[in-house]
């Protein structure tokens, strides 16, 4: 089988490193949720847009690092593997952000996988494995090129996308459920890595 990863906020999660960066910069309350887009509705509520704007290139950039793996996720690309399965990573991101110091995001993400994503000192997927393109549009042709058997993201409007591969099974990471009111009968729910591994591996 091919299965093939989204990498922000599927593979990723940045919930805990968004609060930490703006309870460092003063822009949220402590009270604030230790959540991602809890950071993001505060500064739009305060009218901060283009502080969250240039937050994110910041987090993405140079505290990319301090990312945290989602549990569970490392142990499925490690099983998934043991079983034969060839993993790819395929993700939309920019080059550079829209605001403040122009970090290469591309270069900050290798980095992490390759910190991040071994199992006994090797690497668990492959460096022509890993895709990140530059738009949703050109996201979706790198799915069907690589023939993924099943795509797993956790947005529901790539996996809706016009030009998704109509074979490719889709599976919808929602930690959060936040897309329990969005369900659609094209896209197979899954709140955590340990359900995704029961499922397709295990």
């Amino acid at each position: 089988m091919r299965i093939g990863l989204d990498f922000d906020n599927t593979i990723v999660s940045y919930d805990t490193l968004f609060h930490k960066v703006a309870r460092e910069q003063g822009l949220v309350p402590s009270e604030t949720p230790v959540n991602k887009l809890a950071v993001r509705d505060h500064l739009r509520k305060i009218g901060q847009e283009d502080r969250w704007t240039e937050m994110q290139g910041y987090v993405y950039g140079a505290r990319m690092d301090e990312a945290e793996a989602y549990p569970d996720v490392i142990d499925f690309i490690r099983q998934a593997r043991a079983a034969g399965h060839i993993l790819a990573i395929v993700s939309h991101k920019t080059l550079h952000p829209f605001l403040g110091p122009q970090y290469d995001l591309h270069a900050a993400a290798r980095g992490w996988i390759t910190r991040h994503l071994v199992w006994d000192g090797e690497p668990l997927i492959s460096e022509h494995q890993i895709y990140f393109e530059l738009t949703k549009q050109e996201k979706v042709m790198r799915i069907a090129e690589f023939t993924c058997d099943v795509f797993i993201d956790d947005l529901p409007e790539i996996l809706l996308a016009e030009g998704f591969p109509a074979m490719t099974e889709r599976l919808l990471f929602d930690p959060d459920r936040h897309h329990i009111q969005a369900a659609h009968p094209g896209l197979k729910p899954f709140a955590s890595w340990s359900g995704i591994t029961g499922y397709l591996v295990a």
